[in-house]
């Protein structure tokens, strides 16, 4: 399983109204540390898949949403539940990390 490309448009259909939890990794083309973490990402949905929907959402592509999540710096990854942003990681961080934030929010 790979990661979903979503955007502006169907944001709300592909993340906000997700029966599971959600996983989005706001990056650019242009974005060293963004193409760093994108393995990690790819592992990651391969890893959970089932369990956590993970999707990708490109900033200059979709300014209206990363606005939306004041997406400052890249890559942010969210974690979305029920609608609602429960973390909020910024950086190229370990799988580690990742895992350790999404376990949590994992049934």
């Amino acid at each position: 399983m790979k990661p979903i490309e979503v955007n502006d448009a169907n944001f709300q259909i592909e993340v906000l109204h997700s029966e599971k939890p959600v996983l989005i990794d706001f990056w650019a083309i242009w974005c060293g540390p963004c193409k760093m973490i994108a393995p990690t990402i790819e592992d990651i949905a391969k890893e959970y898949d089932g369990k956590l929907k993970v999707v990708k959402l490109d900033v200059d592509a979709n300014p209206k949403t990363a606005m939306q999540y004041s997406v400052r710096s890249i890559p942010t990854l969210l974690i979305i539940k029920g609608g609602q942003v429960v973390e909020q990681i910024i950086g190229a961080v370990p799988k580690r990390h990742l895992i350790e934030k999404i376990a949590s929010y994992i049934e």
